[in-house]
């Protein structure tokens, strides 16, 4: 453990950049991977799906030293709302699937929160994460548009900076009867990001919806259900106010 008072390295800006990225191709797996192992949306039509009651373990110890840090768990409630596919646009449908992982972002050692949550439908899929790192919003729509991106657009939501982009996901084959797996793209996400705070300090909360289509949504519907959604997180107090996130 280090002395104290000898301050904890943080993970380069980049590198969690990095590590936001590897994030997404293994959430998207989720888009070919569960439809084969959980019930089907006739059989659970008549019956919205709920998120899981309560942890299932013991959250890391990131969270606990991450002030605001939420859990998986709570992000599902949040994003799980009654009326969710009005939002979207489409009320006659019903969730199918509710889910919530309370897991520490790739690449940093285990010392940052990720949380995400998801909710299925049968037109679209939501998803919802938030990132605690120091990579601002701003900072982060630098690296999209280093990266070539086409469809950036910066934005105010909720009084806080955002930012629009899109990526591909990533469809994962698997050969359960034998041979090799495989991995090639998948349909076209929108995302739109939401810094955690006003000033844009760092960190961000992530809106995801895509489709097996590749149908999208229009860029309001993803500001709508982050209008209605964020605030509804609960955030975990954080020891001081000035207290320097993980």
């Amino acid at each position: 453990l280090p002395a104290p008072g000898t301050p904890e390295k943080q993970p380069h800006v980049w590198g969690q950049a990095v590590a936001a990225v590897a994030v997404v191709g293994a959430l998207v797996a989720a888009v070919w991977v569960v439809p084969r192992v959980l019930p089907s949306s006739e059989d659970s039509a008549s019956h919205p799906a709920s998120c899981p009651a309560g942890e299932r373990k013991e959250l890391p110890a990131a969270y606990k030293a991450t002030p605001r840090a939420v859990s998986g768990g709570q992000l599902c409630t949040a994003l799980n709302r009654p009326d969710l596919a009005q939002l979207l646009g489409t009320p006659g449908e019903t969730a199918t699937t509710a889910s919530g992982t309370s897991n520490t972002a790739p690449l940093t050692g285990e010392k940052i929160p990720s949380p995400e949550a998801e909710v299925r439908f049968g037109t679209y899929t939501v998803h919802l994460s938030a990132t605690y790192n120091r990579l601002s919003v701003a900072q982060y729509g630098k690296l999209l548009k280093v990266g070539n991106e086409r469809d950036l657009k910066t934005l105010t939501v909720l009084g806080r900076p955002a930012t629009f982009s899109s990526d591909h996901t990533m469809a994962f084959k698997i050969a359960w009867g034998g041979g090799s797996s495989q991995a090639e793209q998948g349909p076209l996400a929108r995302t739109l990001s939401v810094a955690l705070d006003r000033k844009d300090q760092g960190g961000y909360y992530e809106v995801t919806v895509w489709s097996t289509t590749g149908a999208l949504p229009d860029d309001s519907v993803l500001v709508g259900i982050a209008e209605k959604v964020l605030p509804t997180i609960p955030e975990r107090a954080a020891a001081r106010q000035d207290a320097p996130m993980s």
